[in-house]
């Protein structure tokens, strides 16, 4: 199962409309993906379970998928977070 840890940049975190755009792209893959944040693991596909994680900016997060676009899912969600959400930095 591929695995990827990062550090959230915008600074609101992975709040709000960030949180939104974050969870339409995981839902875009088939795989199921998984993301931790401070010993809290949820499915990145809901947005209640992703913005209950509380993830601020400088926060750390781990995402994990499973299935056959497994690797393309975690390089578009590490992707968006290296745009900062399409937030300005």
């Amino acid at each position: 199962m591929p695995e990827i840890t990062f550090t959230i940049k915008n600074k609101v975190g992975l709040h709000a409309r960030p949180a939104t755009v974050f969870v339409r792209e995981a839902a875009k893959f088939k795989s199921s993906i998984m993301v931790t944040c401070r010993e809290k693991t949820v499915n990145a596909k809901s947005i209640l379970s992703v913005l209950t994680m509380g993830a601020e900016q400088g926060a750390a997060i781990t995402l994990n998928a499973e299935g056959e676009d497994a690797e393309a899912a975690l390089q578009a969600l590490q992707a968006l977070n290296d745009t900062f959400f399409g937030d300005p930095e």
